[in-house]
């Protein structure tokens, strides 16, 4: 049973190297107009490397000076608008005032000019002897009396 015994695979864990300064080795030559520049840059540990110019990240680009000056406390734009809203709310409660008005006008006008006009027709229309009392013109008087009588036979 030895032989199915099954062993796991030895884990290997990556150690890296520490980095060390850029330094050219005793055995090479370099003239100084084929050395590439080189600058030096933190790297993700927070160590600063050497990294051929070429290839390191452009500079951070200084950011403008901030305009430190107060601001006021509301907004010039939202002030017109919240203006604009109460200025149109008024003239439209205004209107619609005024309009109440005119139209309850109109209704009391017309209903008092009705009445009015009734009135003139209903005079306009009347007998003129009821008007004047009767004083011109024959009368006739028609009285007509029933006379009922019950007789009880009890």
């Amino acid at each position: 049973m030895a032989h199915l015994e099954r062993r796991p695979a030895p884990v290997e864990l990556h150690h890296p190297e520490p980095l060390a300064p850029y330094v050219p080795t005793a055995a090479s030559v370099e003239l100084y107009g084929e050395r590439e520049a080189v600058v030096w840059v933190p790297d993700a540990y927070g160590r600063m490397v050497p990294m051929p110019k070429h290839l390191a990240p452009p500079p951070m680009v200084r950011p403008e000076p901030r305009d430190l000056t107060p601001l006021p406390l509301l907004d010039p734009i939202a002030q017109r608008f919240v203006g604009a809203g109460i200025g149109g709310g008024v003239l439209s409660a205004g209107v619609g005032y005024g309009v109440g008005e005119i139209i309850s006008a109109a209704a009391g006008f017309g209903s008092g000019a009705a009445m009015w006009i009734a009135l003139i027709v209903l005079a306009l229309r009347m007998p003129a002897r009821t008007i004047t009392g009767g004083a011109s013109g024959s009368t006739v008087n028609i009285r007509k009396a029933v006379i009922k009588r019950s007789h009880f036979h009890g």
